[in-house]
């Protein structure tokens, strides 16, 4: 994956909270984001109520946290664009894991409850062919991040949808003739 990876400079700092199921996945998404964006931290966990860099992070001034997770309270991030350039500095947390994980973990990280919770536009479909999704909408991290860092203006984020292309194909080609068809449906991608 390391050949396809390539620097991105972003203006906004991100962070990804990964369950700790999601560290070892060869189809995981998070490591790309991990190896190209800069500012960008890994964290692993299920609960990040005392995480002492989390909390520190959460304290800072003028900084906007604001965290990509469809609630019902949450807002489509087009609508905080706007207010970017009103903070010193803006930070992103991603949570990476299946959505069951994913909601326990923000269940259980209760800190995170206070941040301004964002979503994507819906209309947005996932690439990722090669994994079962819950909805047609349901996208990767790494995805979410390409779309987030993109409508945010934070930098080019292409380098990392490009990276994630390659990774697709490549899992594809592992795959013994026949079996994607089988197993995906031979859903277009």
């Amino acid at each position: 994956m390391c050949q396809w990876v390539q620097a991105v400079e972003s203006s906004i700092e991100v962070v990804i909270l990964q369950h700790p199921s999601e560290v070892n996945q060869a189809k995981g998404t998070a490591k790309i984001i991990e190896l190209s964006v800069s500012p960008s931290h890994l964290l692993v966990g299920e609960d990040f109520s005392t995480h002492s860099l989390v909390n520190q992070w959460l304290s800072e001034p003028n900084t906007l946290n604001l965290i990509l997770f469809p609630t019902q309270e949450s807002v489509e991030l087009d609508s905080i664009v706007p207010t970017l350039a009103s903070y010193h500095k803006t930070r992103l947390f991603l949570i990476d894991g299946t959505w069951k994980k994913a909601f326990k973990m923000y269940q259980l990280s209760s800190n995170l409850h206070s941040l301004q919770q964002v979503h994507l536009p819906t209309e947005l479909k996932g690439r990722y062919t090669i994994r079962k999704a819950p909805k047609e909408n349901a996208l990767s991290t790494v995805e979410a991040a390409y779309h987030a860092l993109t409508l945010m203006n934070a930098c080019d984020a292409k380098p990392l949808i490009n990276a994630f292309d390659k990774m697709v194909e490549f899992q594809i080609s592992q795959l013994p003739e026949g079996s994607y068809e089988k197993y995906f449906g031979g859903r277009n991608r």
